[in-house]
């Protein structure tokens, strides 16, 4: 059984909903969330010249691999109404991000774990750091306290009062 942790980010529509309806759509595949970090408000980041996003980071647990699991994500994304386009860093409904899986490193063409930018996004690092403190960068060895503590973003990153429900069905 492997251990992953994934970003999700809505910016379009009700944003909390999209985020719960990941969730849910993802326990309906063969991962059990563990763990929701509290629900941030964040500006944009690379594209800023569009509404301000939710975001949440999510420990899970899974017996796909890391390609499957992907491939999972990008299913969900697809079932919510995104749509991927050339340009990076646009609007969208939903966005779900591998992380981390296990203290893997992964360096494909379509995946890269851990994620390539974890270190210089306070919106990745400050949910991240709400449920996976101590967690190792498996390549930087830094825990996830130290890249939040190095980070060079400045970017506004605000707690919201919104929480998500990770009810689960067991996983078999």
């Amino acid at each position: 059984m492997a251990v992953s942790y994934i970003l999700l980010g809505s910016n379009l529509g009700n944003t909390l909903l999209n985020l719960q309806n990941a969730i849910h759509n993802l326990q309906q595949t063969e991962v059990q969330v563990l763990a929701c970090s509290n629900v941030y408000q964040t500006k944009a980041w690379g594209n800023v010249n569009q509404d301000d996003f939710l975001n949440v980071v999510i420990k899970v647990n899974t017996y796909l691999n890391a390609s499957e699991l992907l491939t999972t994500l990008l299913a969900i994304e697809l079932k919510m109404g995104r749509i991927r386009g050339e340009e990076k860093w646009m609007p969208r409904l939903i966005d779900l991000d591998i992380l981390y899986f296990n203290d893997e490193i992964i360096d494909e063409q379509h995946l890269k774990i851990p994620h390539p930018y974890i270190a210089d996004r306070r919106f990745t690092l400050i949910p991240l750091n709400d449920i996976a403190a101590n967690y190792f960068h498996p390549q930087l060895k830094l825990t996830t306290q130290q890249l939040l503590l190095n980070c060079k973003d400045n970017s506004e990153v605000s707690s919201t009062s919104y929480t998500l429900s990770i009810s689960n069905p067991k996983l078999v």
